[in-house]
């Protein structure tokens, strides 16, 4: 009996010794940002490095603020990932529906070019997307930007919500189908109030994409009026100074929505991957 008690007292204190290990890793360069962004740009350099300053400073944080260029860039990426998230949703609950609900000729092979899709390096898609875009007049236009994050957060959203209407019983919407509803009507009345679960983790994880994203974000955009947020820290790289603590102060602003939303629905975004995941 004592032999198993130290076995299991062994085992939770391997696992915390690992968690925090983890946590250590994960948590210790975002705690360095924060802690480079509330020193002097002076500070930043000193050696040997320090984590807690001694001259604690709110000029970083002021400075951004204050510049209406940048906010300009935090504008850009709200309008720019709300937009993404909401047509990336509406698209992918239609699209899962139909792959979910019903056989058609070459659905497996399009299911296949949808994951293939996911599986190409975004790097080798630039060149096509920027020649395509300027064709289409949509380059440094906020079109431009949209459409193209939705290229690579479509594929995901599609598949995950196939996935978690794949859980739905099909007497849900079949038993509407039988008073005489349409299958509009049972999709938007029935699944898609059940799936809030599947939506908020698929719009959590675009959000996230379109918000972070940079090499579209900097091929696409030519002005400072449709620059993005991580364009607007890469600017604070001059040609013989680096504004280290300004980017770290914009580094943790931009990551404020995207912690918050992450937050506000943190059950629901484990929740719905996890039943996704069931199906996948």
């Amino acid at each position: 009996m004592l032999t198993r008690k130290r076995r299991r007292l062994g085992a939770k204190i391997a696992v915390l010794a690992g968690l925090c290990v983890g946590a250590a890793f994960a948590g210790l360069p975002v705690v360095w940002m924060l802690s480079t962004s509330f020193k002097t740009n002076g500070e930043v350099f000193q050696v040997p490095p320090r984590l807690i300053t001694e001259n604690f400073s709110f000029d970083a944080y002021a400075a951004i603020l204050g510049d209406g260029t940048q906010l300009r860039f935090f504008i850009n990426s709200y309008i720019v990932a709300l937009s993404v998230t909401v047509l990336t949703l509406f698209v992918a609950i239609l699209a899962a529906y139909g792959f979910s609900r019903y056989n058609f000729p070459l659905k497996r092979s399009v299911n296949a070019v949808i994951v293939t899709v996911q599986a190409v390096p975004p790097i080798t898609l630039v060149i096509p997307y920027f020649g395509l875009v300027v064709a289409l007049g949509l380059y440094n236009t906020y079109p431009g930007l949209i459409l193209t994050h939705m290229v690579f957060t479509l594929p995901y959203a599609i598949i995950m919500m196939t996935a978690y209407f794949n859980t739905l019983p099909r007497e849900l919407d079949e038993s509407v189908k039988v008073d005489g509803a349409s299958s509009w009507t049972a999709l938007w009345r029935i699944l898609v109030p059940i799936s809030v679960p599947g939506l908020v983790a698929v719009g959590v994880y675009t959000f996230m994409i379109s918000w972070n994203e940079y090499l579209f974000a900097l091929t696409l955009t030519r002005t400072d009026d449709m620059r993005t947020v991580p364009i607007g820290i890469q600017l604070l790289m001059g040609q013989h100074s680096y504004e280290w603590n300004q980017m770290m102060a914009m580094s943790i602003l931009g990551s404020i929505p995207v912690l918050v939303l992450f937050l506000l629905f943190q059950r629901r975004f484990i929740g719905g991957l996890t039943s996704g995941a069931v199906k996948a």
